[in-house]
């Protein structure tokens, strides 16, 4: 492939030009400022590439999402998520022998420290579910000794179920439910959420419905809690350092708490009364400042993968819960109008993943302030994968944008007494 020219103030300078194994085009900007003095101006980066990866591609016009080259429709249908955990970091899916020992290991590093209850017993009760799990995880490495690599990641994996459990119990009155062994990691996540006793069995359904949604949510490539996480993670932090801050970025309503407002949504329709017709109206009102929660995707221009596989869940799962929910019942109209209706189809609205994520979570009686920590058990083998290529990579620096000075030009000091 050719070299790319650039003219500036009658200098002609030329950088490399490389193509990705989906051929993505990138130009090579590394040597632009110290050939011409100038910088890129890209707010929000939307055309920079931070970096290469071999995680996760995506083809927002094709409605196409692949971990390591395995597309997720597969994985969602013939794997389990340790196996999608194993791939995302180590890059292959396991054979049944390192399955075991993955989730053996998962096992032995279960249980909470003493110390992580304590301080979660002692945060204030009104605390946000998402400040916990940011809280917990950066003082989770705290509790012990330096260990390797591979043991930091499987602590993280293994006890993060645990955390976001508690999290849900603490909030419902119930005291810490011990890890269970031999469960999957669905399964007893479900089972220290929901469980009264060690006794208390989880069904099929709700454990493959959240394998489903934690596979479904496992990576979407460089966004912002995943560029944090790489962020973070070029100053040489710790991986319980990186991923606290992905979670921060996670919490903000822009990225991880879509789902929450898919609900929010629905409730306001009830609340105040509107018929689902004035709502759809309300929406394709430009004057109006109504929203359809849950509907596009900034990536995906024609359909999000994620929904189509969540939306036999969500099916599935009503069906065995048996659930009578209103606002459930709001959803499931809301989606046939959104499906149906000229307007919608026209400008490619379909629902998203976090339309059908949200009613999940309402069906299985998740506090809507828990959502985003759901997402965070999904997400989290993703920013570790990231935060391990990134270390990994021998081109990778301390990540340090620049940016264009627009302030005062150089002046002098009043003193006070002539301010």
């Amino acid at each position: 492939m050719t070299d790319a020219k650039l003219v500036l103030n009658g200098q002609e300078c030329e950088f490399g030009v490389f193509e990705g194994s989906e051929g993505e085009v990138g130009v090579d900007m590394r040597k632009l400022r110290g050939m011409t003095g100038a910088i890129s101006y890209d707010p929000g980066y939307g055309s920079t590439g931070s970096c290469k990866s071999e995680i996760t591609f995506i083809d927002g016009e094709k409605g196409i999402l692949r971990y390591r080259g395995y597309p997720l429709e597969q994985l969602a249908e013939g794997v389990s998520f340790e196996e999608v955990m194993y791939l995302m970091i180590w890059g292959k899916l396991p054979n049944q022998a390192e399955l075991d020992g993955f989730n053996a290991k998962l096992a032995e590093h279960a249980e909470l420290p003493e110390g992580i209850v304590a301080v979660l017993d002692n945060l204030p009760k009104n605390a946000h579910p998402m400040t916990v799990m940011q809280t917990l995880v950066a003082t989770l490495g705290d509790y012990y000794e330096p260990a390797d690599e591979e043991t930091d990641i499987i602590r993280l994996l293994a006890k993060s179920k645990a955390l976001a459990a508690y999290s849900y119990r603490k909030q419902t009155g119930k005291e810490y439910l011990k890890p269970s062994k031999g469960a999957s990691f669905a399964g007893d996540f479900a089972h220290m959420t929901f469980g009264t006793s060690d006794e208390y069995k989880v069904s099929d359904v709700l454990e493959a419905s959240l394998d489903s949604l934690f596979i479904l949510h496992a990576d979407h490539e460089q966004n912002c809690s995943t560029s944090t996480a790489r962020m973070i993670g070029s100053a040489q932090a710790s991986l319980y350092a990186s991923i606290s801050g992905a979670i921060g970025a996670l919490s903000g309503p822009l990225h991880g708490g879509a789902n929450q407002k898919v609900i929010e949504m629905l409730e306001n329709i009830r609340a105040e009364g509107r018929s689902l017709e004035d709502h759809i109206e309300l929406v394709k009102d430009k004057s109006s400042d109504v929203k359809l929660m849950g509907f596009g995707h900034r990536v995906y221009k024609n359909f999000d993968p994620r929904a189509r596989i969540l939306k036999k869940s969500a099916d599935e799962l009503f069906a065995d819960l048996g659930v009578e929910d209103p606002a459930l019942d709001l959803a499931k109209e809301l989606e046939k109008v959104a499906l149906e209706d000229e307007y919608f189809v026209k400008r490619r609205l379909y629902p998203n993943v976090d339309f059908y994520s949200g009613t999940i979570y309402r069906a299985l009686g998740i506090p809507t302030n828990m959502f985003t920590v759901m997402f965070v058990l999904g997400r989290l083998p993703g920013w570790i994968a990231q935060w391990k290529e990134m270390r990994d990579d021998a081109d990778q620096r301390i990540h340090r944008p620049r940016q264009i000075y627009i302030g005062e030009n150089e002046r002098n000091v009043t003193p006070i007494s002539e301010r």
